[in-house]
C-alpha cells in the first residue's frame, strides 16, 4: 500500500507545483520582454522626436542630420542595437550600422507598415530562451499631423533570453526544493497513516498462523486507525475467548466422559464372564466401547493440540524423521511393508516434540492403509526457503472430491469404515504442524496411494 499511496501524493503534489510555476515562468519571461520593450519605445521616441526637425529651421538640414547620425552610432555601439530612421518611400534617414536597411518582408517590414499607419508598432511576439529571434520596435516620426519617417530599432535578444533562463532556474530550483520538502512530507504522512495498518496486518497473520495471543500495539496514526487498532484487539479478544471455551469444554467433556465410560466398560467384562464363551453381542458391545474411548482420547489430543504453544527450535528433520522411520520399521514388517526411508540432513524451524507426533500420525495411516508387499516411501527435501517430508504410500488412495475433505474432523472415506480410527488423526496432525508454523498437504501417488506433504518453514520466527 505504501508503495501505490506515495507515488499518488507525489504525483498530486507535482501537479500543484507545475500549476503553479509554469504561469509564474510565463509570468517572468513575459515581464522581461515587456521591460525591454519599454526602454525599446522610449529610445525610438527619443530619436523619433530628434528626427521630427531635420527638416526644420533654423538649423541647416545637414547638421540635424549629423546630429542624428551621431546619436543613432553611439547608441549602435554602446548596446549593439541596429536602429534606424526611414522615410515612407524606404529611403533612410540616418542609419546605424550604415548596411541596415529596410528589408522587402519579415518582422522588420512589419513594423515599419505598422508605423507607417501612424501608431507604434505592436508588441513582438514573445521570445523564449531556446528561440534565438530579435525584438523590432517601430514608432513614427510625425510632422504637422503627417507621419514623415519611421524609426526601428532591431534589438539582439541573447541578454534578455538569459535573464529569462536564469529566473527559470531560480523558479526551478524553488520547485524541486519545494517537491522535495513535499516528498518528505508525504514519506512522513504515508509513513504515519499506514504504520498502524501494517501493524495490523502483522497481528492479523499472526493470528491467521495460530497465534492468538497477538495484539495490536498501540501506536500512531490517524484517530479511525487508531480506533480500528482498539476494535480490532477487542475482536481478538473476543474470539480467542469463544475458541478457548469450546477448547475447555471439549478437553473437559472428554476428561468428564472417560471416568463413566471406564467403569462402563469395567461392568461389561464382568458381564461377559458371567455369558457363554464367544457371545456375539458381548463382543460387539466391547468393541464399540473401546472405540468410544478412543474417539474421547482422540478429542482430549485434539483440543490440547490446539491449545498448545510451539516450541520452536532449529531442528534437523533428517535425523528426526529417519528415527521416526526406525520407530516404525517394526510395524511394517509385522505387516509385510516395507518402509522406505530417503532422509539426507535438513534443517527447518519446527517443534520437534510436534513434529514427531505429526510424522507418527502421517506415517502411522500410510502403514494403515498400504497392502502387504507394497511400500512406504519417506522422503526428506529442501528447497532453500522450506523443507519438506514427504510420505507416499501404495494404498488404495482417495478420490478428488475426498482430497478436500482429508484432514476435516470425524470424517473417513466411506471406503475406509472398517479400518479403526476415530477420523481426527489427520485433524490432530494438521493442528500441530499449524501451530508450530507448518502445513500439511494430500495429492494424488501414482499410479495409486496417497502422497502426504508436510512443510516447514526454513526462515525462523524472528525473521
Amino acid at each position: 500500500m505504501h508503495t501505490r499511496l506515495l507515488p499518488l501524493l507525489i504525483v498530486l503534489m507535482a501537479a500543484v507545483l507545475l500549476a503553479l510555476g509554469v504561469p509564474l515562468a510565463v509570468s517572468v519571461a513575459a515581464a522581461q520582454q515587456q521591460k525591454v520593450v519599454v526602454d525599446r519605445i522610449d529610445d525610438t521616441a527619443f530619436f523619433a522626436a530628434l528626427a521630427q526637425f531635420v527638416n526644420a529651421p533654423p538649423a541647416p538640414e545637414g547638421a540635424r542630420v549629423a546630429t542624428l547620425r551621431r546619436e543613432l552610432e553611439s547608441y549602435y555601439d554602446v548596446y549593439g542595437i541596429r536602429v534606424g530612421v526611414f522615410y515612407a518611400n524606404d529611403t533612410p534617414m540616418a542609419q546605424a550600422p550604415d548596411d541596415f536597411f529596410l528589408p522587402r518582408e519579415g518582422e522588420v517590414r512589419d513594423a515599419f507598415d505598422e508605423a507607417l499607419l501612424s501608431r507604434r508598432s505592436d508588441d513582438p511576439r514573445q521570445v523564449w530562451p531556446w528561440q534565438r529571434s530579435r525584438l523590432v520596435v517601430a514608432s513614427p516620426v510625425i510632422r504637422d499631423g503627417d507621419v514623415v519617417a519611421v524609426v526601428v530599432t532591431d534589438s539582439p535578444t541573447g541578454q534578455m533570453r538569459s535573464r529569462i533562463l536564469h529566473g527559470w532556474l531560480v523558479i526551478g530550483a524553488g520547485e524541486t526544493a519545494a517537491m522535495l520538502l513535499a516528498v518528505g512530507a508525504a514519506l512522513r504522512l504515508t509513513g504515519w497513516v499506514l504504520r498502524p495498518v501494517r501493524v495490523l496486518d502483522a497481528t492479523t497473520h499472526d493470528i491467521a498462523t495460530g497465534r492468538l495471543k497477538s495484539r495490536v500495539a498501540a501506536a500512531g496514526g490517524p484517530p479511525e486507525l487508531r480506533r480500528l487498532a482498539r476494535s480490532f484487539n477487542e475482536m481478538a479478544d473476543n474470539v480467542e475467548a469463544v475458541l478457548e471455551q469450546q477448547r475447555a469444554f471439549v478437553a473437559d467433556a472428554s476428561h468428564q466422559l472417560r471416568n463413566p465410560l471406564a467403569a462402563l466398560l469395567l461392568r461389561i467384562e464382568l458381564l461377559a464372564l458371567e455369558l457363554p464363551e464367544g457371545n456375539e453381542e458381548i463382543a460387539s458391545v466391547q468393541t464399540e466401547g473401546k472405540r468410544l474411548a478412543e474417539v474421547l482420547d482422540d478429542l482430549l489430543d485434539l483440543a490440547l493440540a490446539e491449545h498448545a504453544e510451539a516450541d520452536l527450535r532449529l531442528t534437523d528433520i533428517g535425523a528426526l524423521t529417519a528415527e521416526r522411520v526406525a520407530a516404525w520399521a517394526p510395524t511394517a514388517r509385522a505387516k509385510g511393508v516395507r518402509l522406505v526411508g530417503d532422509c539426507p540432513a535438513t534443517t527447518a524451524w519446527a517443534d520437534p516434540v510436534t513434529l514427531s507426533s505429526a510424522l507418527d500420525a502421517v506415517i502411522d495411516n500410510a502403514l494403515k492403509f498400504t497392502p502387504g508387499d507394497e511400500a512406504v516411501e519417506v522422503t526428506v527435501a529442501s528447497n532453500g526457503e522450506t523443507s519438506t517430508i514427504v510420505v507416499a504410500d501404495r494404498g488404495p488412495g482417495l478420490t478428488d472430491e475426498e482430497l478436500t475433505r482429508v484432514g476435516d474432523r470425524f470424517w473417513r472415506s466411506g471406503r475406509h469404515q472398517n479400518v479403526k480410527g476415530s477420523g481426527l488423526g489427520l485433524s490432530i496432525t494438521r493442528a500441530l504442524l499449524t501451530a508450530a508454523g507448518g502445513s500439511i498437504a494430500f495429492d494424488h501417488h501414482a499410479p495409486h496411494g496417497l502422497k502426504v506433504t508436510v512443510t516447514m518453514p526454513r526462515t525462523g520466527p524472528t525473521a
